[in-house]
Formats: structure tokens, sequence, C-alpha cells
């Protein structure tokens, strides 16, 4: 069941999470986010602290408080929002520490548009690997189960027939079909392409 909603998370957009959190408050929403954005984060705060330390503290304290500021925020673009709310992380931190905020100087446009770049094919990668998961789900049972095995797993041909109790052929055979069974479902999966 966890699994399914977490499935089924990874597919929605950042506003229906936001509206789904505000209505339910289910923290497998925050760990949703957390998978989508941990990394923007902390690259942001790096930039800023120029201390590995500091950064993850900041991505902890940031992940820590996102319930209750979703709660209470109106957000409209929540990778915005996200980096704005980090940025006042940080500079909390540096009051904390006697740092003026005006002697930071991150180049700050220029992060910011190239850690969108970034992000955004770290999103696409993500949506290209939630189609190749679901297509492998797919799959005829047999050619699923070896293909997992051999590229998810890194088992050898002997260690999956000990497993699934088959000839090596049978699992070459599997293993064969399900890439070609794979590339025609991607191939014909315009959502794949367009990315």
């Amino acid at each position: 069941m966890l699994l399914n909603k977490r499935k089924t998370y990874r597919k929605l957009p950042d506003e229906e999470l936001i509206l789904l959190f505000k209505q339910h408050e289910n923290s497998a929403i925050i760990g949703e986010l957390y998978n989508r954005y941990a990394h923007l984060v902390l690259g942001a705060s790096m930039k800023y602290t120029k201390n590995k330390h500091d950064a993850e503290d900041i991505t902890m304290i940031v992940f820590e408080k996102l319930s209750s500021r979703i709660i209470k925020s109106d957000i409209k673009n929540f990778k915005s929002w996200l980096y704005t709310v980090t940025k006042n992380e940080v500079f909390q931190l540096f009051r904390k520490k006697g740092i003026k905020s005006t002697e930071l100087t991150p180049e700050s446009e220029n992060y910011r548009i190239e850690q969108d770049n970034s992000l955004d094919k770290l999103l696409i990668k993500e949506d290209q690997l939630n189609l190749l998961e679901d297509s492998i789900e797919s799959l005829k049972e047999n050619q699923k189960k070896c293909i997992l095995l051999f590229y998810i797993e890194r088992k050898s041909y002997q260690e999956i027939s000990k497993l699934l109790s088959l000839e090596i052929n049978a699992i070459k055979s599997a293993i064969q079909n399900g890439k070609r069974n794979l590339k025609l479902k991607l191939e014909n999966c315009e959502e794949f392409r367009s990315i």
C-alpha cells in the first residue's frame, strides 16, 4: 500500500503534492519532496556556506520545518519558494555566527540559473527512470525477474539460474526478449520520447 502511494506521489507535480499535503499532512509527501529537492537545498547551502557540515545541517533544518512552513505558506512555485527558504536558513545561520549577509558573494543569480538547469536535467532523468520502472513492471514475469536480477542486482547468469531454477539459455533468452520488449514499449511511449 505504501509503495503504491509512493509511486503515485512520484508522478504528481509539485503543486498537487503541496495541495495534498495541506489536506492530509501525510509525511510520505514530505519524503517525496525530500527525494526531489534535497540535492538542490544542499547545493544552494554549500554555495553560500562553503562548508559541507553547515550545508548538511541547513538541509536537515529546512526539511524538518517543511511541514509547518507548507501549511502556513501560499506557494505558487515550490522550487523557487524552497530556494528562498533555504537562503533564509543560511542567513539565519550567518546571523548566529556573526557574519553579515552583505559579505556573501555566491554569484547567486548565475548560481540559481545553473542550479535550475541541473535540477531540470535531474528531474528529466527521474521521469525517464520512472517510465522505465513502470515498463519493467509490465513485462512477463520471467523477463522482469531476469532483467531485475541481471541489471539491477548485478547477478551472474549462474546466480540467476540457481535463484530461479532456470537454464542459462532460458535466462539469456528472457533478458534478450525483455530488453527488446522494453525498447518497444519506451519507443512507443510519447511521454518518454518528449523528455
